[in-house]
């Protein structure tokens, strides 16, 4: 093993020159520059904003997670004003190796066959559940159910609550199969005998790190990338960046720069390269390279709201992360899958209640409803011409016409009640605390649900895919930048439409491909 595997791997000189250019060490630039680096003539450098993950307890227990929101590891984000929701948001986003992998719950579903095919109607030719699916038995992680010992008594009865008081079926093992609805325990990417994670760093760049395998991959870690260079208006040639001690220099790219920065962070690298909306740039001084429109429209987010109890006395500590169980339910028949999701939480969730008021009470639990296939679309832009400045996030939550988003979360409250009437669950519930019993109409329920709505830190579809004629695709089907050469992206910012699952395993699988679709170019 390497002397200090946690540092920056196989440094190369300043302005230094590789065959491919990551932008993001995160969950899908960790498998595609493992991937890339498996041949040994092939040299890749990654470039990662934050520091290593290795040795750091903190970020690699997952029970630990809520730790990691609002710290140093987190870019923070924050929402534009919200009329129908809620304004308050911070949108985290991990700064450290593996990226959101390294940050997250790590539940792990593969897309739904429906996912897929959605994205291949919209002009994402070759991405269908049939093209897709065997991406899924590639990945490295350690995807399995909840241990046995991590199955907190709590959560089973609200499995067996939720059975009984919505009829849907109970599944073991949501990834053994596609499903429109059913109550278990989730799969998660983790190691149930120390709780550690099995992140996109932690199943795809450790093993190199440590045995110092791979002198073919360089790790710039706490290197920030601020803007792609370009020669003759079109081929991305390289990467500016700023490392920790505020040096400067250009990481150049003899083939290709793939940019694997996250939802967020890959639009604002773009726009501020003078890649996007041509009259956005222009009025922020930002010289224009290439007017591609669709940079940073399509924000999508799975939002939720919450509805917490209080319980009779404290909960057993045995979990796997606190949110280990959850439900799907199928409301309209005619769609392709579940349109109404639950995490149950053993904890209880308050942080957005309590700023109306709510208080949190000594032990509890939160049941939250969630949009699987939300109607509402956003947009991201910059607000000033330093890359430094933070861009906005409008992400429009509970703007869609027809208001299918917000009744979602009216039918998610009154079910969650339903299932908390229900024993075995009832017996541990003393009473709700929030929105309360005698929150009862639609229009309270709305007012109340919107009001304290959060996110499953979700962001995607920034820069979203499409057939090659789609004005506002971003990128083709290949994940080439339309217009531009020698520039990739992969990461959730590709995403036509959201998956009505966790995307976490969407977002591995589009880096799988995306490294096949590399090294068959190649």
């Amino acid at each position: 093993m390497p002397e200090n595997p946690g540092q920056p791997q196989n440094p190369g000189p300043p302005d230094a020159a590789y065959d491919y250019v990551i932008v993001g060490g995160g969950t899908a630039g960790s498998v595609i520059a493992s991937r890339l680096t498996e041949d040994p003539d092939v040299t890749v450098a990654v470039i990662e904003g934050g520091p290593s993950d290795i040795d750091r307890d903190d970020v690699l227990t997952l029970r630990r997670w809520l730790g990691l929101l609002g710290g140093d590891l987190d870019y923070g984000y924050t929402t534009t004003e919200q009329p129908r929701g809620n304004s308050h948001i911070l949108h985290s986003r991990a700064k450290v190796l593996g990226g959101c992998s390294s940050h997250n719950t790590l539940i792990s579903f593969k897309p739904l066959p429906g996912d897929w095919d959605e994205w291949a109607a919209a002009g994402a030719e070759g991405w269908d559940h049939k093209a897709m699916d065997p991406y899924f038995a590639k990945l490295r992680n350690n995807i399995v159910a909840v241990d046995e010992k991590d199955r907190n008594a709590i959560a089973r009865d609200f499995v067996e609550a939720a059975q009984t008081a919505t009829g849907v079926p109970r599944v073991e093992g949501f990834n053994k199969g596609p499903f429109k609805d059913g109550v278990g325990f989730f799969d998660l990417a983790y190691h149930p005998e120390n709780n550690k994670r099995s992140s996109a760093s932690v199943a795809y760049l450790h093993p190199h790190m440590e045995a110092g395998d791979r002198p073919n991959l360089t790790l710039l870690l706490e290197t920030w990338a601020y803007k792609l260079d370009f020669v003759d208006g079109v081929r991305a040639r390289g990467v500016h960046v700023r490392t920790k001690d505020g040096e400067e220099t250009l990481i150049s790219a003899r083939r290709e720069v793939i940019v694997c920065a996250g939802a967020v962070d890959t639009p604002r690298l773009l726009l501020h390269s003078g890649v996007g909306p041509k009259a956005d740039l222009e009025k922020l001084g930002i010289p224009v390279v290439h007017d591609l429109p669709g940079v940073g429209e399509n924000l999508l987010d799975h939002p939720e709201s919450v509805i917490v109890w209080e319980t009779d006395g404290p909960i057993p500590d045995n979990s796997a992360m606190d949110s280990d169980a959850g439900l799907f339910i199928q409301r309209d028949p005619e769609a392709a899958g579940p349109d109404l999701m639950f995490h149950f939480y053993q904890i209880p969730f308050t942080d957005n209640p309590e700023r109306l008021g709510y208080e949190k009470p000594g032990h509890g639990v939160s049941m939250t409803p969630n949009i699987p296939k939300p109607r509402s679309r956003g947009r991201l832009y910059l607000t000033s011409a330093n890359p430094e400045d933070k861009p906005a996030l409008d992400f429009r939550y509970f703007t869609d016409e027809d208001d299918y988003d917000g009744q979602t979360l009216v039918d998610g409250i009154r079910i969650a009640r339903e299932i908390a009437k229900t024993q075995p669950l009832a017996g541990w519930l003393k009473r709700e605390v929030c929105p309360g019993p005698d929150v009862t109409g639609d229009e309270e329920l709305s007012e109340y649900a919107r009001k304290v709505a959060h996110t499953v830190y979700h962001p995607a579809g920034t820069c979203r895919m499409g057939a090659k004629g789609d004005e506002l695709a971003v990128v083709d089907p290949e994940l080439r930048v339309r217009g531009l050469r020698s520039i990739r992206i992969a990461d959730a910012s590709v995403f036509p439409m959201m998956p009505a699952v966790n995307p976490m395993i969407g977002v591995l699988m589009v880096g799988e491909k995306c490294a096949e679709l590399l090294g068959g170019d190649a």
